[in-house]
């Protein structure tokens, strides 16, 4: 008997979360976490609940602009190596929601080892803007090339890390993005202090500086105060910015 082939993992994309509104005008797309190397398929569930609130979150406040928000599905749960498997299939995410939406601005969102990813794919001709919640990144080595920033040329930038950060080295995201600011304004990065690596404690403050930054790159809205001066500010001080407590409930919105 003939031996079947092993059918080949895709990427794809979860249905859309929250409400449905209008025609479709920007796509977020989040991207889970991840392993360093593996080549296991992610459980589903447990992949994406990391990305299902603050999605959801997202999709309600983005609803009458014409807001779509997807969990993209990847096809291992690795990185692995050269091989960037997370950040290529990010990249698919994104010509995904052009072939499906049409000509429309996409942000990636992604925690973990999701925000390198979404910082490696920013370069898709489709993607506006890139936020990285608590983004694992790579030790340095001076035997190997750094975590490039070239593709994060002319797009809006926001990395959040907590400066307890056991999992993802928090100076590895400032070196990162001191590195891309040289070569692009817009970028800034938000320090939530004395919280670990799922920023629990400042859950709330973290979802609603998400949604400040999408509105804004997405469908022009103005940045809260906060987030205009982080963009702003030469570094250090743009990069290192304080996320307040309690921000967000004093917000126009």
């Amino acid at each position: 008997m003939a031996q079947q082939a092993t059918p080949v993992r895709q990427a794809r994309l979860g249905r859309t979360l929250g409400p449905e509104g209008t025609a479709v005008s920007g796509v977020v797309l989040l991207l889970p976490t991840g392993d360093e190397v593996s080549s296991r398929r992610p459980s589903p569930l447990l992949a994406t609940a990391s990305v299902r609130a603050l999605g959801r979150r997202l999709a309600r406040a983005g609803r009458d602009e014409g807001l779509a928000t997807h969990v993209v599905h990847y096809r291992c749960r690795g990185w692995n190596g050269a091989e960037a498997h997370l950040a290529r299939d990010a990249d698919w995410a994104a010509g995904e929601a052009v072939r499906r939406y049409g000509d429309v601005p996409v942000c990636l969102l992604g925690i973990g080892m999701g925000g390198r990813a979404a910082l490696r794919a920013a370069g898709h001709e489709a993607v506006n803007s890139a936020l990285a919640i608590a983004p694992w990144l790579p030790d340095e080595d001076m035997a190997a090339p750094p975590e490039p920033v070239k593709q994060l040329a002319g797009r809006q930038v926001l990395i959040v890390h907590g400066t307890n950060d056991e999992r993802s080295d928090p100076e590895l995201s400032f070196r990162l993005a001191a590195r891309a600011k040289k070569a692009n304004r817009a970028v800034c990065r938000f320090e939530v202090h004395s919280d670990g690596h799922g920023l629990r404690h400042y859950r709330d403050e973290v979802a609603a500086l998400a949604e400040d930054f999408v509105m804004g790159v997405l469908f022009g809205q103005s940045f809260s105060r906060p987030v205009e001066d982080a963009l702003a500010a030469p570094p250090p001080l743009g990069l290192r910015m304080p996320l307040a407590v309690g921000f967000g409930q004093s917000l126009r919105r």
